[in-house]
């Protein structure tokens, strides 16, 4: 049996607190893409675990895999682990060796060429943790992977062939001057040892067969994706994507099961009940018109403590996207979706959801191929019942019924428009706080 937790948005949705919430069934956990720009946050106990590698089942002691399709900075793994332990817990976390490591000189361009973007206002708002460069060099077949460091002399050959590129790139596309992070002495000697402390600790798999034999043996997996659908590097925004595959097909792809074991298993896709934004790119349902639209978006960006987990940007915000969510369901092939962050609207005056958009005298449904043409479009926005503040720590003790009317009209709506029944209903950070309707698992 398989589970697979996908961002249905442009990411932050609260897919960390589902992964720990139906983690607790499943004995293993994998991140298949991305690397530390993803931010997921795991409360427990009034207890606050803010994430960017280390998957999220690692807070309820499940083993945890980094796939093939992520890239993987050894710097923050070893960090992250070491706070996980220093609180007390005890992460068991493997590491696939086809997975291409993030080195300095990664994020170094990752930085100069956001600021060069910026200079002509073309800047995607890229966390600058070198995920993009990483992925670059795994296209065009010069990076570096994580079973290279456990090769020394392997990795000593893979770094004098692509330093002197990147040094070259920073000196004279960019006119820079390149520092340690083109010191190939430097390189080698630290990452030679993040190979040592990889090979000794007996993190590093090889993920398809290791899930494999994990499957065979009767254990139940559960593939966790980083970042959302539209910001999917095929399926997203483009430019303003991350460089990996979010998307469900992703599972398959970056960790070496094949989709016939994705496709039989849940895919559930997760939501927030409005629209929130890192970074450049369009974003029709933005609450940014007039002083009333922004007054109202901060009401929401403090309660819902909108501020990015790994940047601390604050987030933009917007009504809830629904020809995004149906793009994102059909994409995904969802057979469930969780809706978080229901309470944050609470007690509001208005409450709207942009049902469609209209595009030169058109209404779409779903999202446009081109960034460009979505960005002209306008938000066709119906006007929804809002509901008021309750005890939320009642509600979700007493289920799905105990929903105000209002909201419970909101998620039937939502059903309605994505044909995918409400499986959850987060209403609270914490994972007592989650109305479950349907377990996947069972």
């Amino acid at each position: 049996m398989t589970v697979t937790i996908v961002g249905s948005q442009l990411g932050d949705e609260g897919k960390g607190a589902l992964v720990d919430l139906w983690g607790g069934d499943a004995d293993v956990v994998v991140r298949y893409q991305g690397g530390d720009n993803a931010g997921h946050t795991v409360v427990e106990g009034g207890e606050e675990y803010a994430l960017s590698l280390v998957p999220s089942g690692a807070v309820r002691g499940k083993v945890g895999v980094l796939g093939n399709g992520c890239v993987v900075n050894p710097r923050t793994l070893f960090d992250e682990l070491e706070t996980l332990r220093e609180r007390g817990l005890d992460p068991d976390v493997r590491v696939a060796e086809r997975a291409h490591v993030i080195l300095p000189y990664h994020r170094r361009l990752d930085s100069v060429e956001e600021e060069t973007k910026a200079e002509s206002g073309d800047e995607v708002g890229t966390t600058g943790r070198g995920i993009g460069p990483t992925y670059e060099d795994k296209a065009g077949r010069r990076g570096v992977r994580v079973g290279d460091l456990l090769d020394p002399a392997v990795l000593r050959d893979r770094l004098e062939y692509v330093v002197p590129r990147k040094r070259a790139a920073i000196e004279e596309v960019y006119g820079l001057e390149a520092g340690e992070e083109c010191d190939v002495g430097a390189l080698h000697e630290e990452f030679a040892e993040f190979g040592r402390r990889l090979r000794e600790e007996g993190m590093t798999v090889d993920c398809s067969a290791f899930l494999h034999e994990r499957r065979a043996a009767g254990d139940a997996v559960m593939f966790e994706g980083a970042q959302g659908t539209l910001i999917d590097v095929d399926h997203g925004s483009y430019p303003y994507v991350t460089s990996s595959n979010p998307t469900a097909g992703g599972a398959a792809v970056g960790s070496g099961v094949g989709p016939t074991v994705t496709g039989r298993g849940e895919v559930v896709g997760v939501v927030k009940a409005y629209l929130s934004r890192v970074g450049e790119g369009p974003m029709p349902t933005e609450l940014d018109g007039d002083r009333r639209e922004e007054a109202l978006a901060g009401d929401i960006r403090e309660k819902g403590s909108e501020f990015g987990t790994v940047t601390g940007r604050p987030r933009r915000i917007g009504w809830l996207d629904v020809p995004m969510l149906r793009h994102a369901a059909r994409t995904n092939g969802y057979t469930g979706v969780a809706v978080n962050h229901v309470d944050v609207l609470a007690g509001l005056d208005e409450l709207r959801v942009g049902h469609a958009y209209e595009l030169d005298g058109e209404e779409l449904r779903t999202v446009p191929s081109t960034t460009e043409r979505w960005a002209e479009c306008e938000p066709v926005l119906r006007e929804l019942e809002p509901w008021p503040a309750v005890d939320w720590a009642a509600v979700a003790e007493s289920g799905y019924d105990a929903l105000p009317d209002a909201a419970a009209d909101y998620l039937e709506y939502l059903e309605a428009q994505i044909d995918t029944p409400v499986y959850a209903v987060g209403v609270g950070p914490d994972r007592e706080r989650t109305v479950v309707r349907h377990d996947p698992w069972a």
